[in-house]
């Protein structure tokens, strides 16, 4: 579009139109007084041919007073009339001045615009109306003919009555217009603030995005770590507990040269849990589930998983399943397996317990895991992170836990057993 035919911006429009309003004002509030003077020393020659001689010589002198009297006061960018004494000075020396020209020539009267715009630019509050009504009532003493006119209880009420409605059109047509600029004013300051917050606003959103970037930056990171530990719990929970279970059968086999069917047996043990740790290792690296999970449900993956432990470690073991069980979340599943077989084997490499007890108890919001053994126990304060030397063992089983928002704690004392529990949210699998 051309130049000519561009519709202006809206705050380009609405500067402009404060920009003219703000020179309309400023023109009322520095002219107003001169005004009237003007309108009074034009008319009054005609009014007064033929008068006494007195009147121009009041108006002679008073005119220049006035004048004076208003540009020492309210001339210039730092007005003394704002000031809050010499404010009510300059209005009363006005009132004054005004009076006395009235007195000599009524037309002067049109002085009162002066007043009624500086009572509002000068005095604040109730004083405001002070003036406004002394000026009324000065204008309202021109208007029934001031000195020519005999005063008489008539005439008297006569200019009550238009006191009353000198001020109330006068003054209350000023106060509106007062009232109206300051609501300009307010909105000007309002638009301002706006502006200002609207930049702040896009400056918060700029820096926003920067940090938004770090921070994505940041998670990339952390998912790096995170898979990283993801992996390396699964190579410990598989594949390094694969390899202890065909260590200590071969090592079983070893010595039992003696006996070819307990040396078969454990030789097919160990082939078993070979075959069992490379499938287990091709799950871990494709974050799949344990293959248990994956043809049986959590309690019966829990009992098959721990009922061949016990077999192979020669372990009364204690099964349980108490609540109603029911599908889980496959991570939490996942979680509370883990736990279970890391527990069982840190049973089976560190208690010498002869009993171990598994609970699973399902309930109405958490699903608790509860392993216990009565074997020599430890102090876990000083074995945590390290029962197994590979700097897995409880950490892992707690980091496990933690991760998908349960609880996981361990009692033990030296010669007292161990307790171990895990409590994950009942969140059920069709939810996802």
């Amino acid at each position: 579009m051309s130049g000519s035919g561009r519709a202006a911006l809206p705050g380009a429009r609405e500067r402009e139109l404060d920009a003219v309003e703000h020179r309309i004002d400023t023109a009322i509030d520095r002219y107003a007084p001169y005004v009237g003077l003007a309108i009074g020393l034009a008319l009054t020659p005609p009014f007064l041919a033929g008068g006494p001689l007195w009147p121009w010589l009041v108006i002679g002198v008073l005119v220049p007073v006035s004048v004076a009297w208003s540009v020492v006061f309210t001339w210039g960018e730092r007005q003394l009339a704002a000031g809050p004494v010499a404010g009510p000075i300059y209005l009363a020396g006005v009132l004054g001045l005004m009076a006395v020209l009235v007195h000599a020539s009524p037309l002067f009267a049109f002085q009162v615009i002066g007043v009624y715009v500086h009572s509002f630019a000068y005095l604040r509050g109730g004083w405001r109306f002070v003036p406004v009504v002394l000026g009324a009532v000065i204008v309202s003493y021109s208007q029934v003919g001031g000195r020519f006119s005999e005063i008489t209880p008539g005439l008297a009420v006569a200019v009550a009555v238009l006191t009353v409605a000198n001020a109330l059109l006068g003054g209350g047509g000023t106060y509106f217009g007062v009232f109206m600029s300051e609501q300009s004013r307010r909105r000007r300051e309002i638009i301002a603030e706006l502006g200002a917050a609207n930049r702040r606003l896009s400056e918060a959103l700029d820096e926003n995005a920067s940090l938004h970037a770090q921070l994505l930056a940041h998670a990339r990171e952390a998912g790096v770590l995170d898979e990283r530990a993801r992996l390396a719990r699964e190579i410990h929970d598989t594949i390094a507990q694969g390899l202890t279970g065909i260590v200590t059968q071969l090592e079983a086999a070893a010595v039992a040269d003696d006996d070819p069917v307990v040396r078969a047996r454990h030789l097919d043990t160990a082939r078993g849990l070979a075959r069992e740790g490379l499938t287990e290792a091709r799950r871990s690296v494709d974050a799949l589930g344990p293959r248990q999970l994956a043809e049986a449900q959590l309690p019966d993956a829990i009992a098959d998983m721990a009922k061949r432990w016990a077999e192979s470690g020669a372990v009364e073991l204690v099964l349980d399943t108490t609540g109603d069980p029911r599908p889980l979340l496959p991570e939490l599943e996942v979680v509370l397996f883990r736990v279970a077989q890391e527990a069982l084997v840190n049973v089976g490499k560190h208690s010498a317990a002869c009993r171990v007890g598994l609970t699973l108890s399902y309930m109405d919001d958490v699903v608790v895991l509860d392993v216990r053994d009565d074997g020599c126990g430890f102090v876990p304060a000083a074995t945590a992170g390290a029962v197994d030397g590979s700097g897995f063992g409880l950490v892992a089983m707690e980091q496990r836990v933690r991760r998908v928002a349960g609880t996981f704690s361990v009692e033990s004392a030296p010669g007292e057993g161990t307790a171990l529990s895990a409590s994950v949210p009942a969140i059920p699998a069709e939810v996802r």
